[in-house]
């Protein structure tokens, strides 16, 4: 479980492709690693991993092929910059909102436009994800916990604050790029209750 709250950004070190997947291992100076054990989680750009190698500077992550099917990963290059934040932990307050890390889809920037000091972006998904999307309800974008402003048929848009953009790697989207779109976790399961009365 996750909050959104992303605690730094790391950084494609090593990319291991096998018959069924990838090997990963990502590195990162920013995030702390004391606390991690092989066998946690860490979402990397929303995507809840699991290690399997450890150092004091990263970690590495088998990812399988659905999951790279359903998710950004798989298109990641070494050099590329990723979203990192550890799992949560009991005595934590949660700052962004439940996040599972189990990616819904993908969506697109179709716009990017700075409003002030804010930068809002209009992004497209899959029209299987549209019903779970509601204005000002919560979404995950590269695990970045975001709220919606508005969404217009299949199109969603976003305001993210200088801080969010500096401190992730959104400031590094731009029109065209795909994103790790994760949907609120209470309208999947609410659907779920209600097809199964």
């Amino acid at each position: 479980m996750f909050t959104g709250i992303i605690q730094a950004i790391g950084q494609v070190k090593i990319k291991t492709t096998h018959k069924k997947g990838v090997v990963f291992t990502f590195l990162s100076v920013d995030l702390d690693f004391d606390t991690v054990a092989i066998g946690d989680s860490i979402a990397v750009s929303g995507v809840c991993l699991t290690v399997i190698d450890l150092d004091s500077d990263g970690f590495k992550a088998d990812v399988s092929q659905e999951t790279l099917d359903c998710s950004i990963l798989g298109d990641l290059s070494v050099g590329n910059n990723v979203n990192l934040e550890k799992s949560l932990r009991i005595n934590q307050g949660i700052d962004g909102h439940i996040v599972s890390g189990h990616v819904d889809g993908r969506g697109e920037v179709v716009d990017k436009v700075t409003e002030g000091k804010s930068t809002r972006f209009k992004i497209s998904v899959s029209q299987s994800l549209v019903k779970y999307i509601a204005r000002k309800g919560s979404i995950t974008v590269n695990g970045v916990s975001l709220t919606v402003n508005n969404i217009n048929e299949n199109v969603f848009d976003i305001n993210v604050v200088p801080h969010t953009l500096m401190a992730t790697t959104l400031v590094q989207l731009n029109i065209g790029d795909v994103v790790n779109i994760e949907v609120d976790m209470i309208a999947r399961h609410l659907e779920q209750l209600l097809n199964n009365k």
